[in-house]
């Protein structure tokens, strides 16, 4: 004998559909992401509190669909706090070499050289996956200009880069002994921040030619510009181009460290060799008021080497702008689709 269904009786609720109940359920205990929106349609994304979900404003979160190539990089304070001690080792070691080479075997202009180049390689390898390995505003420049870094980092870069540099340069200056500077002047009352003054960029009767000469000789201020203008330009071409995606990622610190020490011996004999502004105040701060007077030169000529090399890279070699220097933004393939939250 069949059952016959029911009628529902005028006036009942209607039965509830369970398998909607059901999905109602996990929905509030787990929300599914929104649906992928088109670029003119913002994602209205909910975020997960303590209390009750919490409705974010339209364009703090949009959808990548699945397959899409996702950037996730470090956070702006690991990525600062690593150019920082980047650039102080960089000016540690440079300027510690520079500064002790006279009563060390370090092979003088060579070893200084050297000690530059070999420093920015051993940063590279240590952070430069965190920040880019950057450790000098003039590459930090290059690379937005190239399309490699965002601008918005340029002054957060600039900041950690200086006061890294500086944090160095203090440590070799408060660690001088108090008899040393009279021995290198043989005698002669000097002070520890005229000794400090020897490892300062400079131009004209400070550069390092004038020094030697007694005065007789000397490298002029448009003579300086062009030298370090070019040498900088070219070794932010080198860093463009061996960090270029397309590129063999595995020489990067060698070819920039070998690039930085062979450029400063070529510019070492002119200005003391700097291609790096932080790494040029970060000297000047402790040295004789000379240098703090030629320091602008230390910063425009490294930023304008800095600015060809870019506008001729993105001219000729440009690759697609979102690439970063040394990879600082680790890539991978999202095999779901991913909510980005604007933070």
């Amino acid at each position: 004998m069949s059952q016959q269904k029911p009628e529902p009786t005028e006036g009942a609720p209607e039965p509830e559909d369970t398998t909607a109940a059901a999905a109602g359920t996990t929905a509030s205990s787990t929300p599914a992401p929104p649906a992928p929106a088109g670029p003119s349609e913002p994602v209205v994304a909910v975020a997960e509190t303590d209390d009750d979900a919490t409705e974010l404003e339209e364009g703090d979160a949009y959808v990548l669909p699945a397959g899409s190539v996702v950037a996730a990089g470090p956070s702006l304070l690991a990525r600062l706090g690593a150019e920082a001690f980047g650039t102080f080792l960089l000016v540690l070691v440079g300027l510690g070499v520079a500064l002790y080479s006279a009563f060390s075997n370090t092979g003088g202009g060579l070893g200084v050289a050297l000690g530059f180049g070999i420093a920015v390689l051993a940063g590279i390898i240590a952070v430069g996956r965190v920040s880019g390995g950057h450790f000098n505003p003039a590459v930090t420049f290059g690379a937005c200009l190239a399309g490699r870094t965002s601008f918005k980092d340029l002054l957060p870069y600039w900041l950690a880069q200086v006061v890294g540099g500086a944090l160095a340069a203090a440590v070799l200056f408060l660690t001088v002994p108090a008899a040393l500077p009279g021995l290198v002047s043989q005698g002669a009352q000097t002070s520890t921040r005229t000794f400090f003054s020897s490892v300062a960029n400079g131009y004209a009767d400070h550069s390092p030619l004038a020094t030697l000469s007694g005065g007789q000789a000397e490298f002029s201020l448009v003579v300086a510009l062009l030298v370090e203008a070019v040498a900088t330009a070219v070794f932010v071409g080198v860093i463009l181009g061996a960090t270029d995606r397309r590129a063999n990622k595995q020489h990067v610190p060698f070819a920039v460290g070998l690039a930085l020490a062979v450029l400063l011996l070529v510019a070492t004999p002119v200005t003391n060799g700097s291609l790096n502004p932080a790494r040029s105040l970060a000297a000047a701060i402790f040295s004789d008021g000379w240098a703090l007077s030629q320091v602008w030169l230390f910063w425009v000529a490294p930023l304008l080497g800095a600015a060809i090399a870019a506008l001729v890279y993105r001219a000729f070699a440009a690759e697609p702008p979102e690439d970063s220097l040394f990879g600082e933004d680790e890539l991978y393939v999202a095999e779901e689709d991913v909510l980005v939250v604007e933070r």
